[in-house]
């Protein structure tokens, strides 16, 4: 318990969380081991499994009054409100005068839209904690709801009076200003002092950007908008705010190079699809432009400037009739906007952004970045800690395979037993001992020389007495390290044909089969255009089920000779993700887990597929579980849903 918390301490939350599980383990009934793990899971953003952790705290001992704030920030950083504000109601019987539990709470009871409750508990806040800054910030933002902007800048200025670092509170007065386009210099103004206080948040320079373009300081916004992608590569409204300014400065093929990655990243941004149109068609691109404006027509069909735009398109491209069609369309619907057929009024133009009036206008503005809460849910910390941030790949945890060599983590030290490859090891007739794993590393040189002095012993058995199936088992485990992987598969199919109930060499030989597979299908991916009708003659499609097939035989197969071979069930279910049957696939890290409840790479696995398939109740689920079990990764898959 003492290790996991000092751990803890040390931002070290996976490790302190392996540690707390060792003591749940031995003490369930304790409460403790619980509640930090809720605090470690927090801090690595898996809110829910903090939520859980502290609910089992809560029950073992209730007057854990930290347990109560913990999982009262998990709910409002999951959007249950109403059960943040009973927890924060239960920790306030205990702490009445506690600053977090009354911020919090009165966060809570504003995102609810009980703004009258959300006021009273800010007085009662400021009552206690009249220098509180924060508090005045809360209050500007309920303010704002209520729509007493000057209030809330009052309350703003006030903040800032209090505590000038407080780069939250000139953001919000900037953003106040931007929305109402007015006083833009002064704006400019906030976002210097904000920048000075936080230099590396992106936001911030794509805002300042805003204001510098909007007082004609073009120059300047240019040079916000590089550093800002500079600090975050895949900003977006940078991207497409340096696109907008690109294209008005006529730097026309660097401005669609930025439409082309916000669209890459957000295929629906009809923003950036619309001015890459008028980019191409200014260049003479009309095959693109319209392929282009066809999908904004898609999305707004009734503006009559779209077909305009179109028609002149399909005329340079020599689509006279259709181009013909196009313009006659633009008319109609001009005539129908005269009309009031589809606005009824100018103020309603004003207020629906899908309005014709406002399409085009809207599609080349600017646009500045809205912060969804400046003040959020504060965590009175007693722990430490920030964040880990990993960028870890999202997918599926690998297959597994016998190898000579294991490598082993801090989180995942344990061995991967199976009585098979103890009974194998246990006698001996291998000269090298044999792991389950399924991280593969590069083998070194002499790695390499071993495999291949090893290949020659086993050889020499096989020449020299009577033929052993383990021999040709042995052959074939060096044979599938150095990537030789079709002797490999000759050889395991001669121990089979020796030794039909040879389990092992079934489960080798079916990890032999998908690495083959797995380098022809990569050869196709990677040829070129001119080479791959060439390339696909060699692994066509019936080639490849074949070959899949073959594989989920030799996996049942396995399973047939010895079912808790849980690792057969988890290759098995990987093969069903490269096939894209998601179901099947959880249906065999289901029966993993089911033999192997602490599997953490079949619940990373099936929570990957749980929202593959849009479940993300049961994927959020499995993920926390994995995390739990020490697949560092799920915490991030869980950071990036949230994004």
């Amino acid at each position: 318990m003492t290790i996991g918390k000092n751990a803890l301490y040390f931002e070290d939350y996976i490790l302190s969380i392996q540690y707390f599980n060792q003591v749940i383990a031995v003490k369930p009934y304790l409460a403790d081991p619980y509640f930090f793990r809720a605090v470690a899971k927090f801090y690595l953003e898996d809110y829910k499994g903090a939520e859980d952790d502290c609910t089992l705290a809560i029950e073992r001992n209730p007057f854990i009054v930290d347990a109560y704030q913990v999982r009262g920030i998990s709910r409002q950083i999951l959007h249950n409100d109403k059960g943040a504000i009973e927890d924060y109601d239960a920790g306030l019987e205990y702490l009445p005068e506690n600053k977090t539990f009354l911020l919090n709470k009165a966060i809570a009871q504003q995102n609810v839209k009980d703004y009258d409750g959300s006021a009273a508990t800010f007085k009662t806040l400021l009552s206690y904690y009249p220098k509180y800054d924060n508090a005045y910030l809360g209050l500007a933002e309920l303010q704002l709801a209520r729509e007493d902007t000057l209030s809330a800048l009052d309350n703003i200025s006030k903040c800032i009076e209090l505590n000038a670092n407080n780069s939250d509170a000139f953001v919000m007065r900037a953003g106040i200003m931007i929305k109402n386009k007015e006083n833009y210099q002064k704006a400019l103004l906030d976002m210097d002092a904000a920048i000075k206080l936080q230099p590396k948040q992106a936001d911030f320079f794509v805002n300042r950007a805003f204001l510098k373009y909007n007082l004609d300081d073009y120059f300047g916004a240019m040079a916000d908008f590089d550093y800002a992608i500079s600090l975050e590569p895949m900003n977006m409204a940078a991207h497409l705010n340096r696109g907008l300014l690109r294209m008005e400065v006529e730097d026309n093929n660097k401005a669609i190079e930025d439409f082309t990655f916000v669209i890459d990243q957000d295929p629906d941004n009809y923003m950036a699809i619309y001015n890459r149109a008028m980019l191409y068609k200014k260049i003479g691109h009309h095959k693109q432009a319209i392929e282009d404006l066809d999908r904004v027509i898609e999305k707004y069909p009734n503006v009559a400037m779209l077909y305009f735009d179109r028609s002149e398109s399909k005329r340079l491209a020599g689509d006279m009739a259709g181009g013909e069609r196009d313009y006659y369309k633009s008319r109609e619907l001009s005539r129908d906007m005269a009309d009031n057929k589809y606005g009824e009024s100018e103020k309603e133009d004003k207020e629906d952004d899908n309005s014709p009036n406002s399409v085009i206008n809207k599609f080349k503005s600017m646009v500045a970045v809205e912060s969804e809460k400046v003040v959020k849910p504060e965590y009175d910390n007693k722990y430490r800690g920030k964040v880990q941030n990993y960028n870890a790949p999202v997918s599926p945890e690998k297959e597994y395979f016998l190898s000579y060599y294991d490598k082993l983590s801090e989180l995942r030290t344990n061995a991967y037993y199976q009585k098979e490859l103890d009974a194998l090891n246990n006698s001996h007739y291998l000269r090298d001992k044999l792991y389950m794993t399924n991280i593969e590393s590069k083998l070194t040189e002499e790695q390499i020389q071993t495999q291949f002095s090893l290949i020659k012993h086993y050889s020499s058995m096989l020449s020299s007495t009577e033929k052993r199936p383990v021999d040709f088992f042995g052959r074939a485990i060096s044979y599938f390290l150095v990537k030789n992987y079709e002797a490999s598969i000759e050889d395991l199919s001669q121990a089979i044909k020796l030794s039909p109930h040879f389990t092992l060499a079934y489960f080798a030989r079916a990890m032999a089969r998908y690495c083959q597979l797995d380098v022809a299908e990569n050869t196709v991916a990677g040829a070129d255009m001119q080479e791959k009708n060439t390339a696909f003659t060699d692994i066509d499609a019936a080639m490849a089920r074949r070959d899949m097939d073959l594989i989920i035989e030799d996996l049942d197969k396995v399973v047939e000779l010895s079912p808790n071979l849980v690792y057969a069930y988890f290759n098995k279910g990987n093969l069903y993700i490269k096939r894209h049957d998601y179901t099947s696939a959880i249906s065999c890290f289901t029966e993993a887990i089911d033999i192997k409840p602490d599997f953490g790479e079949a619940y990373y696995n099936r929570g990957i597929m749980y929202l593959q398939l849009g479940n993300m109740d049961k994927g959020v689920a499995d993920l926390s579980k994995a995390g739990e079990l020490g697949i560092l990764s799920s915490y991030y898959v869980l950071k990036r849903m949230r994004r």
